[in-house]
């Protein structure tokens, strides 16, 4: 989609398209690229009166939703164990209240922002809403290097925090849901569940759904870890499947023998590399920050991932050579950045000759390199879609711990006796029609799956669902509006308008 001609004029745009823009200003570019066609298409559907009257309503409710609604700043002290009294610094924002609770991620970063905490938590309205998921946006911070704190310091971190947010009134399992993100993990998310629950939320039935990505233990989900690569890759798999997007960036359709490389390592990068993996795809590089590796005929990421546990990096790994190339640079098919915030920019951008993009991380491209790579007939799948597997997991798991009993649990003997039952009863017809002992054994898989459903097996169902779904969906608006490979503007469009209904059914308060 080229730009419009009055958002050019825009300081916002060309903020966007500088060469080194903030998280803010990357967010708020595709916001205003998308709304001119959103307030089109959604003056369709929701009309209020004459179309002056509904465009008056609907620009007014893009201006509702730009900005972010709640935004708290923290400082406290803490003693560290040396004996020094030092001020920690914390952020959360909320971004949109269309629904409750609002739902996003607690990251330690010495860098942190307040306006980078503001801009993720728009990013994950978007990305709710654009899969359906009852959520409103927010995101959290803390300004800190977490290797330069002991455990048990961060440990009463996490706690104090926990007790300042909730205090506030900006934690609970109806209001505002947290979750791991950049440098937490699910030690941290065991600490705020135990924090609310035995302070705040010490009479809250609910307690436990303050905040996802806990252990088993502390009531998280099955599958939690695969999800995130798991997602990534069935939004992957959707677009690679159709024949027009195929054609028009000149790559045979389905995944089977495309070469991959990956940036990053971690957990959504080692499931990444692992399905595409088994869907028959070549990783043949991986970036992390102290190093890189490349082999032509691919790497198993089974061994890589031993390998890692093993040494602690994927250096010296010996099934692939180091190399001091930028691999961002290398001839692939498909490139996939699931490590940090812009890391593809208009220099880059340049030397990019992957076909297609999957911005596994968020912001992975600044907007000046985006159009770029859509110059260049690079189909870029956007943060919003590929990152819906995380949120969808946490959907689960806080459904799980809001219902109080894990998924499967109350069918498990009624769904195994059922095809007991129905195993015998084609035995006895059998039987009765040839006179004769006929033993009906079930095959190994049906024998496996006769118990009906685990957690794990609706996880993943449901995961299927929402991101097939939204998927399919999202292809179909971007050939609907002839956006060509402009998968992201028609996801902005797509999640907008989802807003937009929202408010629209619900109206305003106290307005």
């Amino acid at each position: 989609m080229p730009i419009p001609i009055n958002m050019l004029k825009s300081q916002e745009t060309k903020r966007g398209l500088s060469e080194d823009p903030s998280l803010n200003d990357i967010v708020n570019y595709y916001f205003n690229k998308a709304a001119p066609l959103c307030e089109e298409e959604t003056v369709k559907t929701l009309r209020t009166g004459t179309y002056e009257q509904s465009m008056k309503m609907i620009r007014g409710t893009l201006g509702v939703v730009k900005p972010c609604n709640d935004i708290l700043t923290i400082s406290f002290p803490i003693r560290r164990e040396s004996g020094a009294i030092e001020t920690v610094t914390g952020f959360r924002s909320q971004h949109s209240h269309h629904r409750t609770p609002t739902k996003g991620g607690l990251r330690f970063s010495k860098s942190v922002t307040v306006e980078d905490i503001n801009s993720l938590a728009k990013i994950n309205s978007f990305t709710s809403a654009l899969i359906d998921v009852p959520f409103g946006g927010a995101k959290a911070g803390i300004k800190l290097n977490p290797n330069d704190y002991s455990e048990r310091e961060l440990e009463k971190i996490v706690r104090r925090f926990t007790v300042e947010l909730a205090k506030r009134g900006f934690m609970g399992p109806g209001i505002d849901v947290l979750g791991p993100d950049l440098g937490t993990g699910e030690q941290e998310m065991n600490w705020i569940a135990d924090t609310y629950r035995n302070t705040v939320g010490s009479n809250d039935l609910n307690a436990a759904a303050c905040v996802t990505g806990k252990s088993q233990m502390m009531g998280g989900i099955h599958a939690r870890e695969s999800t995130p690569g798991k997602g990534l890759f069935l939004a992957a798999e959707t677009f690679l499947n159709d024949a027009d997007f195929m054609k028009k960036i000149r790559m045979i359709p389905g995944p089977f023998g495309k070469k991959i490389i990956v940036q990053g390592f971690g957990n959504l990068g080692l499931h990444v590399c692992r399905y595409f993996h088994r869907a028959g795809a070549s990783i043949i590089g991986v970036m992390e920050k102290d190093c890189s590796i490349y082999n032509a005929d691919g790497i198993d990421p089974k061994l890589l991932e031993d390998h890692v546990i093993a040494t602690g990096s994927i250096g010296g790994f010996s099934g692939a050579e180091s190399t001091d190339r930028n691999l961002l640079h290398e001839p692939c098919d498909i490139l996939i950045p699931c490590a940090i915030e812009k890391a593809i920019n208009h220099e880059t951008a340049r030397n990019v000759k992957a076909k297609m993009i999957v911005e596994g991380a968020n912001c992975a491209l600044t907007p000046l390199a985006y159009e770029m790579l859509l110059e260049n007939s690079v189909l870029v799948i956007p943060d919003i879609l590929a990152n819906a597997g995380s949120v969808t997991s946490s959907y689960f798991e806080w459904l799980k711990n809001m219902r109080h009993v894990s998924f499967g649990r109350l069918t498990f003997k009624y769904t195994k006796e059922a095809n007991e039952h129905l195993l015998n009863s084609v035995q006895t017809s059998i039987e009765s029609l040839f006179d004769t002992d006929c033993p009906i054994v079930p095959t190994p898989e049906f024998e496996t799956s006769m118990s009906g459903a685990s957690e794990k097996d609706f996880v993943n169902s449901g995961l299927y669902y929402t991101v097939l779904g939204t998927s399919e969906t999202l292809r179909d608006v971007t050939k609907k509006l002839d956006l060509g490979l402009d998968v992201r503007t028609a996801s902005y469009v797509l999640a907008l308008r989802k807003i937009m209904t929202t408010y629209s059914a619900a109206g305003y308060t106290f307005t």
